[in-house]
C-alpha cells in the first residue's frame, strides 16, 4: 500500500470514529460534563478547523478558511479554555458536521494530487489530531451521567494467572532513546531526535498494576496514611478528598461509560493520578519507573543491539498482540497478551492503560519543533507528568512505544494506570 492510500485509509477511519462518537441528538452534544473537557460539539467542529488549516492553509492563519474569522476563533483551544467552551456560540451539530465534510472533500482531493517530492507528514498530523480528540471526547462520555449510549464493548482474550506481581530484569547499559524521521517519518517533535543513552540496571513490572492489587493498598488505608505520599500528593489528596481510583464506589463496584458493575480484580488499574499511583508504588517498596526505562523495557533488542519498532518486533498491531483501537472499553485482564512481550519479557507496554511515568516532560537533546510549532515546546517544563504505552482508547495508527504522553499529576479522567519498577 503506498503512503497516500495508506493516509487515506487513516484519515477515513479517524473520521469514521468521529462519527460514531458524535452520533447523539444535539442536547448531548452541547452538554459539557466536566469542566475538564469540552462539549462534544466543539471537539467536533475543531477537528474541522484545524484540518482547513493545516492541509488546506498550509498552516497560514492569515489565509481565510471555510468558516468566518469570527467563528473559527471559537476554536482556537489556546484562546478558549475547555471550561468556558460550553457558553460560546459553537456550530450547531448538523452545519458542524456540514463543516467537516467540506473540509474532508477538499483535503481528499490535495491528497490526490500529492506529488512524490511532498512531504506527507502533515496529513499523518491531522490524522494524529483527530484521533487524540476521539480519545479525549471518550474521556468525557465515561463522565457522563445517565444511561449507556456506547454498548458494552468488543470481546477481550482471557488473562493468564500468575503474571500479576511478578517482575522481569532489564540489565545495565546503552540503548537508543527516541526515534528520527528516517526510521518513524510519522513521529512528533517531542520523540525525537534518537540518541543514545547509559540505562543503571533495574526491574520492572511484568504488567501493570491490577485492580486487586491497588485495592489491597487502599484496604490497608494506604489513603489515610500520610508516609506512603509526597508532600504534594498528600496536599492533593486531601483537598481533592481522593479514596480510591475514579469510578470505584466503597461498595466494590465501578461505573465504566455508564454501566455499573463489579471491579474485576485482573484488569490493570484505571483513573489514578500520578499522585495515587507514586503512593501505591512506595507501599508496595518499590517507585515508578522512568520514561527512558520504560522505553528500553519496551523497544530495546539486546541479543540484536537494536531498537524493535514495537515491543514484540516488526509487525504492526493486532487484537492478537494489543489492545488499541477503542472498540474494547476496558483494559484487557493481565497476561491476556504474551504474544506481545517486549525482548525482557514485559507486557501489556502497549494499549490496556496510559503508564504513569516519574519523569517530567522536557526536550530530548537537540528538540526541533514541528510544523505545528505549538504542539510541545510551550510545555516543556510545565507541571507535566509523561504517560507511556497508549491506552486501549488509543488509535493504532498514530501509536508508537516512543509516543509521549502529559499531564498534570493531580489528572485522573484519562485512562491512565502505571506499572512498578526497582533498582536492580
Amino acid at each position: 500500500m503506498s503512503t497516500t492510500e495508506q493516509l487515506a485509509r487513516d484519515l477515513a477511519a479517524a473520521r469514521a470514529r468521529t462519527l460514531l462518537l458524535t452520533d447523539h441528538d444535539e442536547p448531548e452534544l452541547l452538554r459539557q460534563h466536566t469542566p475538564l473537557l469540552s462539549p462534544l460539539v466543539w471537539d467536533l467542529a475543531h477537528i474541522g478547523q484545524q484540518e482547513d488549516l493545516w492541509l488546506l492553509r498550509r498552516g497560514d492563519a492569515r489565509r481565510p478558511g471555510l468558516l468566518p474569522a469570527d467563528v473559527e476563533a471559537l476554536y482556537d483551544a489556546f484562546t478558549h479554555p475547555r471550561a468556558v467552551r460550553a457558553r460560546l456560540p459553537l456550530l450547531p451539530p448538523v452545519e458542524a458536521r456540514s463543516f467537516c465534510g467540506e473540509v474532508r472533500g477538499r483535503v481528499l482531493d490535495r491528497l490526490e494530487r500529492l506529488g512524490a517530492d511532498d512531504d506527507p507528514f502533515d496529513f499523518a498530523m491531522v490524522v494524529s489530531h483527530e484521533q487524540q480528540h476521539d480519545e479525549t471526547m471518550l474521556q468525557a462520555l465515561n463522565l457522563r451521567a445517565g444511561p449507556p449510549l456506547l454498548g458494552a464493548g468488543a470481546p477481550l482474550p482471557p488473562g493468564r494467572p500468575g503474571v500479576a506481581g511478578t517482575s522481569v530484569l532489564v540489565p545495565g547499559g546503552e540503548f537508543v532513546l527516541g526515534v528520527d524521521a528516517t526510521d518513524e517519518p510519522f513521529s512528533l517533535d517531542n520523540e525525537r531526535p534518537a540518541h543514545v543513552v547509559d540505562v543503571p540496571a533495574f526491574r520492572i513490572g511484568r504488567v501493570p498494576v491490577t485492580n486487586a492489587e491497588y485495592a489491597a493498598f487502599v484496604a490497608d488505608g494506604g489513603y489515610g496514611d500520610r508516609r506512603w505520599w509526597s508532600e504534594r500528593g498528600w496536599a492533593h489528596r486531601v483537598e481533592a478528598g481522593l479514596e480510591r481510583p475514579q469510578f470505584w464506589s466503597p461498595e466494590g463496584t465501578r461505573t465504566r461509560f455508564g454501566v455499573l458493575e463489579e471491579i474485576p480484580p485482573d484488569e490493570p488499574v484505571q483513573h489514578v493520578t500520578f499522585f495515587e499511583a507514586e503512593a501505591h508504588a512506595a507501599w508496595a517498596g518499590a517507585r515508578l519507573p522512568t520514561e527512558t526505562e520504560w522505553e528500553k523495557a519496551a523497544v530495546w533488542d539486546p541479543a540484536a543491539g537494536r531498537r524493535r519498532r514495537w515491543p514484540w518486533g516488526s509487525s504492526d498491531p493486532t487484537p492478537a498482540l494489543a489492545n488499541l483501537d477503542g472498540t474494547a472499553l476496558r483494559p484487557a485482564p493481565v497476561g491476556a497478551y504474551p504474544a506481545g512481550a517486549s525482548a525482557y519479557g514485559a507486557e501489556q507496554l502497549v494499549g490496556d492503560v496510559w503508564e504513569w511515568t516519574s519523569s517530567d516532560f522536557t526536550a530530548w537533546p537537540g528538540f526541533t519543533p514541528m510544523l505545528y510549532a505549538d504542539y510541545s515546546a510551550p510545555f516543556f517544563g510545565g507541571d507535566y507528568k509523561v504517560l507511556r504505552g497508549g491506552a486501549w482508547s488509543v488509535a493504532s495508527s498514530i501509536l508508537r512505544p516512543s509516543f509521549r504522553n502529559w499531564d498534570h499529576p493531580i489528572r485522573r479522567q484519562v485512562f491512565s494506570g502505571f506499572r512498578l519498577a526497582w533498582d536492580a
